[in-house]
């Protein structure tokens, strides 16, 4: 397999991971039994360097940055798929797969299924196409 493929295929993943993450992250059920907290979260506001927040607030916009990021890493894995196989950002390929490895220990060790799954995936995606990058075309 190419990793330019890998790359695309990374990227595709990465896109629909920023989605799903878009759209759940500020879900809740009624059955986990946290409607009072997440009242609270939203309702009691104090004072952040001059703004008027909610804990809700905070949470809401970490949860966007991570949505944003995510859809830069959806860019950038396509991007690095679009280069010819003598110019790839090795580095830049590596730097990516490690970030991915890190997110998906965080996944492992904070979230459940959904995320972890995407995590790992992207991860083997984006590490065998940074080793396979690496490579000197023959």
């Amino acid at each position: 397999m190419k990793a330019s493929l890998l790359y695309r295929i990374a990227s595709v993943l990465l896109l629909l991971f920023a989605i799903g993450h878009t759209l759940g992250f500020r879900q809740t059920n009624p059955e986990w039994g946290v409607s009072s907290l997440i009242d609270s979260m939203r309702s009691i506001h104090f004072d952040a360097q001059g703004f008027n927040r909610t804990y809700w607030d905070f949470f809401s916009a970490f949860g966007l940055f991570f949505s944003v990021f995510l859809l830069f890493a959806a860019v950038l894995a396509w991007e690095l798929g679009g280069l010819p196989a003598e110019i790839f950002a090795r580095r830049t390929g590596w730097a990516l797969a490690i970030c991915f490895a890190a997110v998906t220990a965080l996944c492992w060790r904070y979230a459940f299924t959904t995320p972890i799954v995407f995590a790992t995936m992207i991860t083997m995606c984006l590490m065998a196409a940074a080793w396979l990058s690496a490579k000197k075309p023959a």
